[in-house]
C-alpha cells in the first residue's frame, strides 16, 4: 500500500511582503492562528518564519518566535519546523539564532547556494505599504543565497548533533542532491531524512514536470529507499506539482510562503484553504493524509516534549 501523504504548510515565509496580500500573516497572533488552523485542516508539519509585527519584514529574533511557538504547540499536535533560511540578506548566524534557542523537532536546511531572484515581483505593485518592500525585492538582482559546505556542516553539527533537531533539506537544484550525498557519505546526515524539492524560484530549477521526475530519479540513485521526499512549487505551479508528487509517492508542501493564491487571480484567504484544497486532491486520488505522529515516526523526530519552547 502507498504511504500516507505528509502535508507541510509554510505559513508566512520571508519572500512575500505585506503589500502583496492582506491575508499574509504578520503578527505573532496571526501566525499562531494560521498555523493552528492549517494543522486542523490536515497539515502535519508547520514550517515557520517570523516577521516584525510592525513592518512585516522578516526577522530572526528568537523573542518574536517565542511569542507564537508555544501557542502553536499548546493548541495542536503538528510538528513545528523552524526555518533556518530566515530572510534574504540575513547572515547564517542570524538565520540560525531562533532554531538554536528553540531546539525544534525539525528545521529547514538549505542544501546549496543559488542566485535567488524575487525582483520580478516589483512589477506587480506601484505603491507599497512600507519602504523596505521594494528595496528588499530589488536587492535580489545582485544577490546570492549563500549556503556553502562550511555553512551546511556548521548547521548539521550545531543544531542537528547538539540539539537533536532533524532537517527539511531544501533542494533548489540538482546539484543540491549531490551536496547532501557528500554529507551522507561523511556520516553527518543519517536516514531517514526529508528532502524538499523546490521548483520555480528564479535562480533554481524551473517548474517543469520533467525536472521533478529527473530529480526524484537521481535521489533514488543516490539514497535508495532511505529518504522521504516532498515537493513545493512557487506560485501558480503549487497545486499541480503537489498533485504530481502525491501521485509519484511523495509528500507535499503548500502555504502562503510559496503561493499567495488559491486559484487563478484569487488570493487565498488563509493557509488552511490551501491545506484543505490539497487534502481534498490527495484523498480523491485514493491516498491518506499522514497524522503528525505518523510524520514523526517516518522522519525519526525526537518528539514535541523535547523542544525548547
Amino acid at each position: 500500500m502507498s504511504k500516507s501523504v505528509i502535508i507541510t504548510c509554510a505559513v508566512t515565509g520571508g519572500i512575500h511582503t505585506p503589500t502583496m496580500s492582506k491575508h499574509l500573516p504578520i503578527t505573532p497572533d496571526q501566525i499562531a492562528a494560521e498555523s493552528i488552523a492549517a494543522a486542523e485542516a490536515g497539515a502535519s508539519i508547520i514550517h515557520l518564519h517570523a516577521r516584525d509585527p510592525e513592518t512585516g519584514r522578516p526577522t530572526p529574533d528568537p523573542k518574536v518566535f517565542m511569542q507564537f511557538l508555544p501557542v502553536i504547540k499548546h493548541h495542536c499536535d503538528a510538528v513545528i519546523n523552524v526555518s533556518t533560511g530566515g530572510g534574504l540578506g540575513m547572515t547564517l548566524e542570524h538565520r540560525l539564532e531562533a532554531a538554536l534557542v528553540t531546539r525544534p523537532e525539525m528545521a529547514s536546511l538549505n542544501a546549496g547556494s543559488i542566485n535567488f531572484g524575487i525582483f520580478p515581483l516589483l512589477q506587480k505593485h506601484k505603491e507599497w505599504q512600507h519602504d523596505w518592500e521594494p528595496e528588499f525585492l530589488d536587492m535580489t538582482r545582485d544577490f546570492v543565497f549563500k549556503n556553502t559546505f562550511k555553512d551546511i556542516e556548521y548547521t548539521l553539527r550545531e543544531l542537528g548533533e547538539t540539539h537533536g533537531t532533524r532537517f527539511e533539506f531544501e533542494c533548489y537544484d540538482l546539484g543540491h542532491l549531490y551536496n547532501l550525498a557528500y554529507f551522507v557519505d561523511k556520516g553527518l546526515i543519517k536516514p531517514p531524512f526529508f528532502i524538499q524539492m523546490i521548483y520555480g524560484i528564479l535562480g533554481g530549477v524551473g517548474a517543469d514536470p520533467d525536472n521533478m521526475t529527473h530529480m526524484h530519479s537521481i535521489a533514488k540513485k543516490l539514497f535508495g529507499d532511505s529518504f522521504e521526499w516532498s515537493v513545493l512549487a512557487a506560485g501558480r505551479n503549487q497545486m499541480p506539482f503537489a498533485t504530481q508528487s502525491a501521485i509519484m509517492g511523495g509528500n507535499v508542501r503548500v502555504g502562503l510562503e510559496d503561493n499567495l493564491y488559491i486559484g487563478a487571480g484569487q488570493l487565498a484567504a488563509s493557509n488552511a484553504d490551501q491545506v484543505k484544497k490539497i487534502r481534498r486532491i490527495v484523498e480523491e486520488l485514493g491516498l491518506k493524509v499522514a497524522t503528525p505522529d505518523e510524520a514523526r515516526e517516518r522522519l525519526g523526530l525526537k518528539g514535541k516534549d523535547l523542544v525548547g519552547f
